[in-house]
């Protein structure tokens, strides 16, 4: 994994060739040159290593999307914020079947350091509402759930968000139908 800085030096040196090739007279190789760099500018903001991740997970191959991910070898020097974010993003989807401490852990630290797509962002945000309510902290899921159903613009998620909301009222309920006592019948 080469440091994210390299690919925009290599994007220079093709530009400066591509320049002394229109110099020199050959428009059309200057012109080919200057496109051949601009992959080495996507791929400064768009880390090949997470597009590979996210292509394998769109087919469901976990294991193979974490062979991609895990040749990033030191995320916070090898990738700009917001590719940290969703390589902590795919991680928490990763293990968030597994381990729920963990997966907390990812999407938090995708959270902080941003995801550029919003509804990326509400999923991640309603992910760390599952996992508040599956650990008792439901006051935390309404306002994780709140924020993910003001992120989701185009409504992607509206059936996640209303299925959470269902459950939770679920839960709720035995708590309020017996006068809120744990054990169900009053003392």
């Amino acid at each position: 994994m080469y440091n994210k800085n390299i690919k925009l030096i290599i994007a220079l040196l093709i530009i400066a060739y591509a320049i002394y090739q229109f110099t020199e007279g050959f428009v059309g190789a200057g012109i080919m040159w200057i496109l051949f760099s601009l992959i080495f500018v996507f791929l400064y903001f768009k880390n090949e290593f997470i597009l590979l991740a996210f292509l394998k997970l769109r087919k469901q191959d976990f294991e193979g999307a974490k062979k991609w991910l895990n040749m990033i070898k030191n995320p916070s020097s090898a990738l700009v914020k917001k590719q940290e974010g969703y390589y902590n993003y795919l991680h928490g989807i990763m293990v968030s079947q597994t381990n729920m401490n963990e997966a907390e852990k990812y999407f938090k630290n995708a959270v902080n350091l941003g995801l550029s797509m919003d509804h990326d962002m509400a999923m991640a945000k309603l992910n760390l509402a599952g996992i508040a309510f599956s650990k008792r902290r439901p006051q935390e899921a309404k306002i994780l759930i709140k924020e993910a159903e003001k992120l989701d613009k185009r409504n992607m998620l509206s059936d996640q968000i209303k299925m959470m909301k269902d459950s939770m009222k679920k839960a709720q309920i035995p708590n309020q139908h017996y006068g809120g006592h744990r054990h169900g019948r009053r003392r």
